[in-house]
């Protein structure tokens, strides 16, 4: 792996390569990868925002006006809400937070204390040598001193085109919102099937978009594959971590973007408060972790078996 720096509107990023991927990391943007191109196929899989510039912001940023793209994580919540008696911001403390950084020829480590929670977050990044698959490795840890209900999710921003398909073993879905979707059916669905339309099945774009909740799958994958050129973005991770998967695809509706947001996620609520009432959010102790590792892999499809 070859590591180099530079600097794009004093932002410093981190770019990781190999023989088969490109990496790029933002230690002050909560550690956000900003791409992921994959060379054999001349192809970047994440989807950016070209009218906004890579920037720093303030806590307490709003996020979709600001919504630049490329893979963010959000902890300790998504709307924003008091949790804990603790007012947190917008899409969470995270992705406005600037992490301390260190770097081998083997791996990117970003880490930091979200000042308002608590949590200490520490990432891990490498590559594997021989197939297109970033591993992370994470601690989260609580040293607040009392106890934290929180969500914490993957957020990645893919570009994508009319016929790509979400894989996923959920059997069930839920919409969100129906503000925030084709459907109006709000009760749990089979999915992917609802209102006699295979949600899976990215459309045209046709100024709508999709917000779901995935649940009740087997396993920790999530996917999303390009039928035009053979092209697959995969999540794999623990399932006891990242319970649920929510989807949010975007085909002109949402401020004009194209994009399908994949985010396995600890929580099944947008709301950290309903889910701890429900029981269905990540909870530490004080000074008690979480240890987890997620693989990406972003290359051919008929690959993808090696990695499994």
């Amino acid at each position: 792996m070859i590591i180099s720096t530079n600097t794009v509107n004093g932002v410093e990023i981190i770019t990781a390569e190999n023989d088969q991927i490109l990496c790029k990391v933002a230690p002050a943007l909560g550690g956000k990868i900003t791409s992921l191109y994959n060379k054999s196929l001349d192809k970047e899989f994440l989807w950016s925002n070209a009218g906004l510039p890579l920037q720093i912001l303030k806590p307490g940023a709003d996020y979709d006006s600001n919504f630049w793209g490329g893979i963010d994580e959000l902890i300790p919540n998504d709307i924003p809400e008091t949790v804990d008696s603790i007012p947190y911001p917008d899409h969470g403390e995270l992705w406005t937070t600037p992490l301390t950084h260190a770097f081998t020829d083997q791996q990117i480590i970003v880490k930091g204390i979200l000042p308002l929670s608590g949590l200490y977050y520490e990432r891990i990044l490498s590559m594997d040598e021989a197939l297109p698959v970033i591993h992370l490795r994470y601690r989260i840890v609580n040293q607040s001193g009392a106890r934290r209900h929180f969500l914490w999710k993957m957020h990645a921003a893919l570009k994508i085109s009319a016929g790509d398909k979400l894989l996923t073993g959920a059997l069930k879905g839920k919409v969100v919102d129906p503000q925030y979707s084709r459907f109006t059916n709000t009760e749990p669905f089979d999915w992917p099937v609802i209102e006699g339309i295979d949600a899976s099945v990215v459309p045209v774009r046709d100024n709508t978009m999709d917000f779901f909740y995935l649940y009740n799958m087997p396993e920790g994958e999530m996917q999303m594959t390009n039928n035009a050129d053979g092209s697959l973005f995969a999540y794999r991770y623990d399932k006891k971590v990242f319970p649920y998967q929510w989807y949010f695809a975007s085909y002109g509706k949402f401020l004009d973007h194209y994009t399908a947001i994949l985010e396995p996620c600890s929580c099944m609520l947008l709301s950290v408060n309903e889910a701890k009432q429900d029981q269905q959010c990540s909870i530490l102790e004080p000074d008690q972790e979480i240890n987890a590792s997620v693989r990406i892999f972003a290359g051919e499809k008929i690959n993808y078996v090696s990695h499994l």
